[in-house]
C-alpha cells in the first residue's frame, strides 16, 4: 500500500509542478483584444486562405476576412487547392456579395509536388503570388476560421509595439455537443500544456509554436528563413513555422482571442479521434519510444489520481491499511487538475461541472494518439482530405 500512495504523492508533486513551472498554460492567456486606440495607416498585407473543398464554410468565414477594418491596404488570395466541390465559385459569390470582388484573388492550385504537404503547398502558391506587391505582413488563415472585424488591425498593432516577426492566436472552437464540451476544452488544454503560449513568446526559451488558423509573420522574416520551402513536408505546419522564425532569432507571439473562431463543428467522439490521430504520432517524431513514455505519462498524470481515490476509499471501507492516505493523495490531486481545467471550460462557454472529467479526456485521447501510431504502421498516417502522407 505504502509504494501505491507513493505513487500517489508522485503524481500530485507532477501535477503542482506543471501548473506552477509550465507557464500557466491552463489560464488562457495572453489575449489578443480590439485595439484600443486608432493609430496611422499601417503597412499592406496580403491574407493567404489555403481551402481545399471548402465551399460548405467559406460564406461563413471568407467574408470575415474581406471585411476587415484595416487602416492599411489588404489583398485576400485563396487558393483554391484542387477542390473537388464549388469552393471557387462560392469564394468568388462571397466576395461579389460584399461588393470586394476586387480585394480577393482566387488561385486554382498546381498540382501537389513531391515532398509537399497539401496545405503548406497551398500556402506556398499564394505566398508566390503576393511576392510582386511587396506587403509588409502575410496573413495565413484557414478556411474554417472567422475573425471580427478588428482581428487583422490587432494583430499588426502587436506585431508593430512589439516589433514581432510572427503573431498568431488560438482560434475558439466551436461547441455543440456533449462530446464537444469535454474534448474541445480539453484539446487546447493539452496543446497549451505541449506550448506553452507564455514560454513562447519568451525570446529567452527556446519553446515556439503557433496556431494554424490565424498566423500573422513579417514577410521579410519569411523570406530570411528561407520561405515556407523549409517546412515543405511539415504536417503540423503552424508549430514548425514558428520553430523555423524563433530559431532563426524572431520574436514570436502566441495567445489566444474570442475574436477568431472556427466555424467547423466536431459534434462526435469519431470526428475528434479523427482530427488528433491525423497528426498525433507525427508530433511524438514517429518514435515507437516516445509514444510508449507519453503513455505511461498520461496515465500517471490523468488515469492514477482517480483511481487511486476511489480504489483508496473502497479500500478504506475495508480497513486496509493506509487506504485513506492513498485515497486522499488521489483525491487532492484529482481536485486540482479539474479545478486547473475550469479556465479552459469558461473561455469555451461550457459549465463548471465537466472539470472532473478532464482524466476521460486524457484517457481518451491517449488512444488516439496511440490510434495514430497504428495508422501509421498501417501506411495511413496524416490522411486528410483524400491525400496520405
Amino acid at each position: 500500500m505504502q509504494a501505491l500512495w507513493g505513487l500517489a504523492a508522485a503524481s500530485l508533486l507532477a501535477w503542482i509542478g506543471l501548473l506552477v513551472g509550465r507557464g500557466l498554460f491552463w489560464w488562457p492567456l495572453p489575449r489578443l483584444d480590439p485595439p484600443r486606440e486608432c493609430s496611422q495607416p499601417e503597412g499592406a498585407v496580403v491574407a493567404v486562405v489555403p481551402a481545399r473543398d471548402e465551399a460548405a464554410v467559406l460564406p461563413r468565414t471568407l467574408p470575415t476576412v474581406l471585411s476587415q477594418d484595416y487602416r492599411g491596404p489588404l489583398r485576400v488570395v485563396l487558393v483554391d487547392d484542387r477542390s473537388e466541390d464549388e469552393t471557387a465559385s462560392v469564394a468568388c459569390a462571397a466576395a461579389e456579395g460584399l461588393g470586394a470582388k476586387d480585394r480577393l484573388t482566387i488561385l486554382r492550385g498546381e498540382p501537389l509536388p513531391a515532398g509537399w504537404s497539401g496545405k503548406v503547398w497551398a500556402m506556398q502558391q499564394g505566398a508566390t503570388a503576393a511576392r510582386g506587391e511587396l506587403p509588409e505582413f502575410l496573413w495565413f488563415t484557414d478556411a474554417d476560421i472567422a475573425h471580427e472585424p478588428w482581428v487583422l488591425s490587432a494583430l499588426v498593432d502587436r506585431a508593430e509595439a512589439e516589433r514581432l516577426d510572427l503573431v498568431s492566436t488560438m482560434a475558439t472552437l466551436r461547441v455543440d455537443s456533449a462530446w464537444d464540451r469535454l474534448l474541445v476544452p480539453a484539446f487546447v488544454y493539452f496543446f497549451a500544456k505541449l506550448y506553452p503560449f507564455r514560454f513562447v513568446g519568451n525570446p529567452r526559451r527556446r519553446n515556439a509554436g503557433a496556431a494554424g488558423g490565424c498566423i500573422l509573420v513579417r514577410r521579410s522574416a519569411l523570406e530570411r528563413v528561407g520561405g515556407l520551402e523549409a517546412i515543405a513536408s511539415a504536417l503540423i505546419d503552424d508549430c514548425a513555422l514558428g520553430r523555423l522564425v524563433k530559431r532563426a532569432g524572431g520574436r514570436i507571439w502566441l495567445g489566444f482571442s474570442r475574436g477568431v473562431r472556427s466555424v467547423r463543428g466536431y459534434g462526435s467522439l469519431v470526428s475528434v479521434w479523427r482530427m488528433v490521430a491525423r497528426s498525433a504520432y507525427t508530433q511524438l517524431g514517429h518514435s515507437p519510444l516516445v509514444l510508449a513514455g507519453t503513455i505511461v505519462g498520461m496515465v500517471f498524470l490523468y488515469a492514477l489520481p482517480p483511481l487511486a481515490c476511489v480504489g483508496g476509499a473502497v479500500a478504506a471501507a475495508f480497513a486496509v491499511p493506509d487506504a485513506i492516505v492513498l485515497a486522499a493523495f488521489g483525491a487532492a490531486t484529482w481536485g486540482l487538475m479539474a479545478a486547473s481545467f475550469v479556465p479552459m471550460l469558461r473561455h469555451h462557454g461550457v459549465g463548471w461541472w465537466i472539470a472532473p472529467l478532464l482524466p476521460v479526456a486524457g484517457v481518451l485521447y491517449t488512444a488516439m494518439t496511440v490510434s495514430s501510431a497504428w495508422r501509421h504502421t498501417r501506411g495511413r498516417g496524416g490522411a486528410w482530405k483524400g491525400r496520405t502522407y
